[in-house]
Formats: structure tokens, sequence, C-alpha cells
């Protein structure tokens, strides 16, 4: 017989499946029972001619008994079941876990893309390989696909939370996903795939990644080493973003289950409390098989489906790589619409589909955008060290491409980090910054703290600190990615009290197993930095989990690792002091600052004060200035106006233009006047001087910087 699921096993569920003994095939097929039970335990397999009564009595085709790559379709058919009421009369107006989540898919991508990291098989050395597919349906494909999820079961259950939305969060999104549906025609599925990940490994109900992720809340069996996951609230994220509250999975197995490990098969139903029929449902219902050992087969558990099934739920793998489908049905993302998607109350078709096209483009923009965003070291390789994981976004609409898969590349979406991080990897870190491109490294300390309260320190971790310059494309200037073993971003911090006129750089921080694998404490590092974050994974500080099982000052260690961080990027970006040669001593003549600007006239109300300066002479002879402005106590500042001149032994000082005067940091500018920031103690702005306007050459003059009150006269 050709290889598949042992044949014992497999009898014996599909005996179960038909509620069917072991004397009834024994009769059916005219041997004894002795032989039916020498088949399930393994002791015999039965002759050729046998197994087609076998075929014969279990409703099903020769082929299927001989491969056994999936059960018959004798006993019950795949349905929904619906968890009934509680006995006492509670009511769940939704799952609460997926409050903790906005409906965003930026949001979605961090959180599927961490587990799937989390779930890697690291045997073998490959990435795991995340692909998100948006797939619009409409027309016949959208009634096909109703058909193929037993709509007209749930719509029942859907009318009856309509018909409650007003009183429930849930029942309102649950309302506006079927009327969008139904209404516009159309719906999307966003599906998740993992490749070279463990899958839904265990038992339907029993301990394992199968139970948790599907059957429990809150619940986290992640034992890995660098598991970004802890609260088990991740896969709420899934559910969180379907408008229907629906999702149907789709896992290749790493370890078989019941024999088998391809096309296992759950759909999960989150909705409220309902009443349908005159029958109390407490929220979540399940898509499966009836399980033949529950009470009245009514509670229903996982299948092993056929190709044609997974086809028409359009969960089809690609390969036979374990891991797992996740399929969302009725995606939608808020922040999709809020940045120009769907028009409401338009009735042209033609709009319409515009609007539906602007949506999934949009939901794929900012898919691409957030996994580059948190996710581009663990895309990153180099020195002989394989990226962890390849991340790939494609759009269609009824099969046919929309935007063609897309690789999401770390250099595209985070240029300077992953440069320093390949960098750090190849060796060819430098000590100091002085060009363009190189990549500086530092290491600051961690000091770790004795568990249970125990007063002391455990040993220092030196993380890793990467400092390079900064590119467009990266985003926000001067910020410090932090991470560890896992190599998502997990903290994004800025960098306060830089001198003025540094740089634009981008600084990395490796904290725990991202710092190395031999670095000391590193193990203790990672431990403590994990029981140091929120359910979202995107800060390190004061958690519940940290003060019991450290202290509740374990925090403050982290607070002094931000400041040891610091300091060290300050070093790294300041501008090395001039030495005292005639280009030093030039500038610093050339600059002349009054820090004293005295009072308002008429009025004792102190003004804002000039209080530092950084200057230097452009490639077009321009004065490029760069100042820094001290800002006294109160509400309401007067507006200040900078004003540049050129000093002289006599006479009146000539009076420069600027060519461009922006604000940095505290302030704004208009036509030329400075209005600062209410509650802000200090402002930074930049301003560059009009050439055409200089009436002799800048190397040889000297400067003064003014700021008057009002508009300058």
């Amino acid at each position: 017989m050709e290889a598949g699921e042992d044949f014992g096993p497999w009898l014996a569920r599909q005996l179960k499946l038909a509620d069917m003994t072991q004397t009834e095939l024994a009769q059916a097929v005219e041997v004894t029972r002795a032989a039916v039970s020498a088949w399930i335990t393994g002791r015999a397999a039965p002759r050729p001619e046998t197994i087609e009564r076998i075929a014969r009595a279990l409703n099903t085709d020769l082929a299927t008994v001989h491969t056994r790559t999936t059960d018959t379709q004798a006993g019950l058919p795949v349905t929904w079941y619906h968890r009934p009421g509680y006995p006492d009369g509670g009511r769940d107006g939704g799952n609460a876990a997926a409050f903790a989540f906005d409906a965003d898919v930026q949001v979605l991508a961090r959180e599927t893309c961490q587990n799937s990291l989390d779930e890697r098989l690291t045997e073998n050395g490959r990435p795991v390989r995340v692909r998100y597919t948006i797939h619009e349906l409409t027309g016949e494909k959208l009634e096909a696909f109703r058909k193929a999820i037993l709509w007209d079961e749930l719509h029942p259950h859907y009318m009856a939370v309509s018909e409650s939305a007003s009183h429930q969060k849930v029942g309102r999104v649950v309302d506006a996903g079927v009327r969008d549906m139904f209404e516009k025609g159309r719906l999307v599925l966003l599906r998740i795939d993992d490749y070279n990940a463990s899958g839904l490994t265990g038992d339907d109900y029993d301990d394992g990644k199968f139970a948790a992720v599907v059957r429990r809340q809150l619940e986290s069996l992640k034992s890995g080493r660098d598991a970004g996951g802890s609260y088990g609230l991740g896969k709420a994220t899934l559910w969180a973003t379907s408008a229907l509250g629906m999702v149907l999975i789709n896992s290749t197995l790493s370890v078989p289950h019941e024999g088998r490990t391809e096309r296992r098969v759950i759909g999960r139903l989150e909705l409220p409390w309902r009443s349908v029929g005159g029958s109390a449902y407490a929220g979540p219902a399940w898509l499966g098989r009836p399980d033949p050992d529950r009470p009245g087969a009514e509670v229903v558990r996982s299948w092993w489906a056929d190709e044609e099934t997974v086809e028409n739920l359009y969960l089809t793998r690609d390969s036979d790589d374990p891991g797992t489908s996740f399929l969302i049905v009725g995606a939608h993302d808020v922040a999709s619409l809020d940045q120009g998607g769907s028009s409401p109350d338009t009735d042209d078709e033609d709009e319409d589909e515009d609007d539906g096209t602007r949506d999934i483009e949009a939901m794929h923009r900012r898919l691409v955008e957030a996994l580059g965003r948190n996710f581009w070291a663990a895309m990153t390789g180099g020195g002989g060290r394989l990226p962890l994981l390849e991340t790939s976004v494609r759009t269609l609409r009824n099969g046919e491409v929309v935007i063609a898969e897309q690789k999401v590349d770390p250099t595209d979406e985070q240029p300077s980090r992953t440069r320093a991080l390949r960098a750090f990897y190849d060796g060819t870190t430098v000590d100091r910054l002085t060009e363009v491109g190189q990549v500086a490294l530092r290491t600051v300390p961690l000091r770790l703290p004795f568990s249970g309260g125990r007063r002391g320190t455990l040993g220092t971790h030196p993380a890793v600190l990467l400092v390079t310059s900064a590119e467009d494309r990266d985003g926000v200037p001067n910020q410090v990615h932090s991470l560890r073993g896992n190599r998502m971003t997990i903290k994004k911090s800025g960098v306060a009290g830089l001198p003025l006129g540094v740089n634009a750089f981008q600084a990395v921080l490796l904290a725990g197993h991202a710092a190395g694998e031999s670095v000391p404490f590193a193990e203790e590092a990672e431990e403590f930095l994990r029981a140091a974050e929120p359910p979202e994974h995107d800060s390190w500080g004061q958690t519940e989990e940290l003060t019991l099982r450290w202290s509740h000052t374990a925090h403050h260690r982290i607070k002094r690792l931000t400041t040891e961080v610091n300091a060290a990027v300050k070093e790294l970006v300041s501008r090395p002091r001039r030495s005292g040669g005639e280009g030093g001593a030039k500038l610093r003549k050339a600059l002349t600052v009054p820090r004293k600007t005295g009072t308002r006239r008429g009025s004792s109300a102190v003004l804002p004060e000039l209080d530092g300066l950084d200057a230097s002479i452009g490639a077009a002879g321009e004065w490029q200035i760069t100042a820094e402005v001290k800002l006294p106590h109160g509400e309401e500042l007067p507006a200040m106006t900078p004003v540049v001149l050129l000093d002289v032994r006599s006479g009146t000082r000539p009076k420069l233009d600027w060519a461009e005067l922006v604000a940095v940091d505290g302030c704004e500018v208009q036509d030329g006047v400075l209005r600062f920031t209410p509650g802000a103690r200090r402002a930074v702005f930049r301003g560059a001087t009009d050439v055409s306007g200089h009436p002799v050459r800048t190397a040889l003059t000297r400067l003064v910087l003014e700021l008057r009150a009002g508009k300058g006269e």
C-alpha cells in the first residue's frame, strides 16, 4: 500500500466518523472481528480484495483507502458548532483579548510575523518565509466562497448580532461588515502563510500549539529562548482584523498528528452573545467535523481536508513545508480607510471598483511598510549569518494580480540600520565616525539584578550600540532602535539633548542574544528584557511580570541602560573640537551671539534668549547657522525675529537676508518670524544666508546674530 497515514489509526478514525463498530465492519467485509482488531492495532494488514470491500463499507473510493491522505466522507459532514450560552445566564460582548488591538493591518503584521519568527524551525538553519496575500472577491467568486463557508448556517447568527448591534462594539463592527459585503458586493480576504515553521501541532483539546491558538485565550506555549510573545494575545489580532470575526486555518505539521501532517483544517468565529431560534449562544463557534468522542457528537474538531476543499476555502499552500495559513475573512483596516480608501454612499459601480482598488492597494502598502519597519533586522544577514525571516506581500482580485508579489527588502525600507547591522556581522565597524557610511560600535552596560527581589547585581551584560549616518528612507532621523534575540524592533526612542549641528544619524541597540551568542549574561538579559515588554512588545519598562519576578525597582536598570546609550550616542555623533589653528580661530572670531537681551521695553517680561550657536560656510559661500534659544517661563511668549548682520568696526552693521530659515524644535517659522511652542523651554532653528546679498566674500567677514522682538524692525 502507498505511504500515507498508518492503516490502523486511519481505519480507527474512519469507524468513529462513520459511527461504525469493529463488529459491524467485520460483518460488512466478511471477516472476523479479531481480523479488524488486528488491522487497527497494526498486527496485520488487509488483503487487496478485502480493501475493496472496506472502501465500499466506508462509502468511499479505493484510492482513498490506499493513500490514506484524507478522511472518507462517511459519517457526519463538516459543520459549524456554536458554543451554548452559559448556564448561569452570563453574557460576553465579544472576545476581550481582541480589544487589546486595533483593526490595523500594521499591528496585525507585527504580531503575526513575530509569531512566525517564534515558530521558525531552527534545525535546518533556513529562514521562516511569511507571505501576506490580499484577495478581493466579487460576483461568482464571492458566491462560491460563501457556499464553501456554509453561509446559510451562519446567516441567522449574523442577523441576531445585527439586531443587537447598538448595544455592543463587536456587534456594530460585524453588522457593518455584513452590510458592506452585500451592499458593495465584495469581500476582502487576507491570508498569512508561513513556511519552515512548526505548524499547529498537538491534540485538538489537550495542551499543545493547536489548542493554544484555536481553543484557548491568553495562553502562550512559546518556549524558545528568543520568543517574542509571552502573553498569548497576539493571535487575537487575526480576529480583530476581521469585520466578520472569522478566521479559517490550514496547517501543515512539523510533527505528525494521527499519523498525518498535511491539510489540518479548522475555522473559528468570534461573535458576541446572541439568541437564535430560542437558544442562547455564548460567542465563539468552530467550523469542523463533529467529534464522535464527544457527547452527542455536537462539538467539532479539526479535520484532514482534501485538496478541493482547501482550494474552495482559499487555503491552498504552495509547498509541503510545515507551517500554517490563516485566512482572515472580511479583512478591514481602519487606517487604510483614513488614508484615502473608500468613499461612502456611492452608487456608481466604476467608483465602487476604484474605491475597492484604493482600499486593497493602501492595505498592501501599509503591510510592506510595517514589515520593513519592524523586522528589518530579522531580514538582514551578513558575516556568514543567514536572515531569520523572509516576507512578501501580494494583492489579487478574483484570482487576477492587482499588485505582483513584492518581497520586502530591508535595504530599501531601512538602509542605514541594515548597513549598521551588516557591518556588525561582517566585523567592519569603527571606533569613531570619520566618513559618511561608516558604522561606529560601542558597548553599553546593562546591569542585571538578581531575581526574587534580592539586592545587588547579578552581572553586567555588554549590549552593542551601532551608530551610522542617516538616509532619507530611514524615516525619522536621530533614533535608536532597540532589539533582542528575535531581532524584531522593540523600542524606538530619540536621543535627548543632542549638541547643535550634529549630522543626522541612526542607531541600533542589540541586547540579549542579538548582541552575540557568547556575550556575557546574554541569556539572563534576554529573559529580563522579555519580561519588561508590554503585550504590544513596543517598549522596555515597568511591567507586572518584571515586578513579580525581580522587584518594583527593576525597571530602573533599563532607565540606566537608556542613559548609557544616549551618552554613548552623543559622544559618537558630536563633532570633535577644532584645534587652535587658524581655521578654528577665524570661525570663533566671526561669530558673535549677544547673550543678554534684557527686558522688553516698557515691561518686566523676560524675552527669549540666544543660548547657543553653530555656524559654518557652505559650498556656495553662504553662512549656515544652527541656533538654540532659551525660553523663559510663560504660556504666551512674544514672537522673535532672528537677524543676521555683518560686523564692522564703525557705522551701521549691514543686514543680510535669509535664503532659508526653518524651525527644528520648539518653534515654527512664519514669514521670517519665530513663534514658540507653549510650554517649551528651548527652541532650535536653522538658517542659511542669501549669498547674492553679501557685500564681500564670506571668508573675510565676521558675523553677528541677533534675536529681536516682534518683526525685528
